[in-house]
């Protein structure tokens, strides 16, 4: 059986230094993604719509993992990639403390072995087992480049994650780049390297990074 070590290969991107910002570019990457807001009120933790929209990505992701390595022949094996979510508003300044205004792109990493028809049959797969939601029907696979990006490992609660942010941008000052977030149209992006159910807030893993430009 045939071996992708996508974390291997990605490494650079999904295990970034804690101790340091870097600016890093990050190529044009194939996911599964689904889209979608945070009602008002809410916050992701607690939005019923990104708990389905998450659902239907690990549903299609593990179900396309298996689809390779259960071949009879040239079976290929790889690991379903972190969870990762772009995040902006459509009105106004993209605030972190103020989550219910947001937009996202719930999104996980798959190899380029996966093609749109394989895709199409692991969402019927999915369909058939699990039966059809809103998000599942709204999941696609597309490519995103994203560019130039500063990136760092936050280790904390989500909450602790401004200090991190100001951080970034005091890195981008000092290097002669803009944070393309916000009016720019860039969006903020969070890896979530740790499940908050399982993790002690204060060990959680979450990559964060931003889009810039140079200024």
């Amino acid at each position: 059986m045939k071996i992708l070590d996508l974390k291997k290969q990605y490494k650079s991107f999904y295990q970034p230094s804690a101790k340091k910002i870097e600016a890093i570019q990050i190529p044009n990457l194939q996911f599964v993604m689904v889209d979608g807001f945070i009602e008002k009120g809410s916050e992701p933790g607690k939005s019923p719509s990104f708990a389905e929209a998450t659902q239907a990505l690990y549903s299609l992701s593990y179900t396309l993992k298996f689809t390779f390595k259960k071949r009879k022949t040239n079976a290929i094996d790889y690991p379903v990639m972190a969870l990762e979510g772009l995040w902006w508003v459509e009105d106004g300044t993209f605030e972190i403390f103020r989550k219910d205004n947001w937009f996202y792109t719930v999104m996980i990493l798959q190899p380029e072995i996966v093609t749109p028809e394989i895709f199409e049959e692991a969402r019927e797969q999915v369909r058939k087992k699990k039966g059809d939601t809103e998000k599942l029907s709204q999941a696609r696979l597309a490519h995103f480049e994203e560019g130039l990006c500063v990136q760092t490992m936050h280790i904390g609660p989500y909450a602790t994650e401004p200090a991190t942010v100001e951080r970034m941008k005091a890195f981008m000052a000092e290097n002669g780049l803009q944070d393309a977030v916000g009016p720019i149209g860039g969006k903020h992006h969070e890896i979530y390297l740790s499940d908050p159910r399982k993790a002690a807030p204060d060990k959680m893993k979450t990559v964060l990074r931003h889009p810039v430009v140079k200024k």
